[in-house]
């Protein structure tokens, strides 16, 4: 009679959830088929089966109950290592920090400039350097 019950509610359930969300666990419960019949004694899971749990824990509020193979917490932690190979990847990049470095007879020009006119700001002598052809910050 339990089993009864217990069947006729998950029916009823799963006639009131969303088409999309229906296929969305059947596309995650194929997922780890795959994966289990897999002839290892554990199951190993590929690059490829990792960016299908990060794509769809991005994409599905239910993915947490549709998965069997491993831990929410182990699909977390990939998604954290991602973001931390990202941010690797971007750092390792050699980009010059700052400003060019002035050549030294522009700066000798500079300070000939503000000694010979007192009077001329910073926006002068910027235009007076672009009349010259350089163009400096």
């Amino acid at each position: 009679m339990f089993c009864f019950v217990r069947l006729c509610f998950g029916t009823l359930v799963r006639l009131l959830r969303s088409r999309h969300s229906l296929l969305l666990e059947n596309l995650t419960l194929r997922q780890q088929l795959v994966v289990l019949k897999r002839r290892h004694p554990r199951p190993k899971l590929d690059l490829s089966d990792k960016l299908f749990w990060l794509l769809v824990r991005r994409s599905w509020s239910g993915w947490k109950q549709a998965l069997l193979v491993v831990t929410p917490e182990t699909v977390v932690r990939w998604h954290l290592a991602g973001f931390r190979w990202y941010w690797r990847m971007i750092s390792k990049t050699r980009k010059p920090i700052g400003r060019r470095q002035i050549p030294r007879e522009v700066r000798d020009l500079i300070f000939q400039m503000m000694a010979e006119n007192p009077s001329w700001g910073a926006p002068r002598i910027h235009g007076e350097l672009l009349m010259l052809g350089l163009d400096i910050g």
